[in-house]
């Protein structure tokens, strides 16, 4: 199995910590958030990772060598110019010849990504898309009205919403619509697609899942790992 890493961001949310360490490379108690991701990809199957980089290139380039330390075949592809989230994908066009998958490089999950392409490859989608519901609360108490009168306010409602999870899994053709050394973006890809009337399924995740984009974020992860919530995607006895 085949994975895509996206690692090229700035992490502007996280200034100043990414001033010196990109943003995959931050340490989450022991290990970085990068070394989290490779060994959560092993465990599920994958052998072969990809990993899309721009930003302070070199340090990444030191710390993944080949990716032999942790049982994989890793190679990097470094952007000359910001190619978004869709655009990185391109470089590796002429190795993706199967069914892949591709993860932000600053997302902590548990999913089994064999369960991800299984479901994928079921779909005969060009495009899955993983999902998350995320439920928010509202500050404010929300009015109902009909013709001029109150009939309900409902204090502080939570708000739920599925969101992208920064997680995908595609077919080597989905490759043909994304423009070469353009910034492209996973929402443009998707727009494309479907203006196109091609298939996109969807992947509900229901596993542990953490955008750690920004500072609260960053710190719920130190928290969870101190709780043990990482220690199966932590272990090397896996498949």
């Amino acid at each position: 199995m085949d994975a895509v890493i996206l690692a090229g961001g700035l992490g502007e949310r996280l200034r100043p910590l990414t001033k010196i360490i990109p943003k995959p490379l931050l340490p989450v108690g022991e290990r970085s958030v990068l070394e989290i991701t490779l060994l959560a990809l092993k465990r599920s199957g994958v052998r072969r990772v990809f990993v899309a980089l721009n930003y302070q290139s070199e340090l990444f380039k030191a710390f993944l060598g080949d990716g032999s330390r942790w049982g994989l075949q890793v190679e990097c592809s470094v952007e000359q110019m910001p190619l978004g989230t869709a655009g990185p994908l391109r470089l590796f066009a002429d190795r993706l010849r199967r069914s892949f998958v591709v993860i932000n490089g600053d997302i902590l999950t548990n999913l089994d990504f064999r369960k991800l392409l299984a479901y994928h490859r079921r779909s005969r989608a060009l495009l899955t898309v993983v999902t998350k519901q995320i439920v928010l609360p509202l500050r404010y108490g929300v009015v109902t009205a009909s013709g001029g009168y109150i009939q309900r306010v409902e204090e502080k409602p939570n708000i739920a919403a599925e969101v992208l999870a920064g997680i995908y899994a595609c077919q080597p053709r989905v490759l043909d619509y994304i423009p070469p050394q353009t910034y492209y973006t996973m929402p443009e890809l998707i727009h494309c697609l479907l203006d196109a009337g091609e298939p996109i399924a969807q992947f509900q995740l229901h596993d542990y899942w953490l955008d750690i984009g920004q500072m609260d974020d960053y710190e719920r992860a130190q928290q969870l790992y101190q709780q043990g919530a990482f220690d199966e995607m932590l272990n090397t006895d896996g498949p």
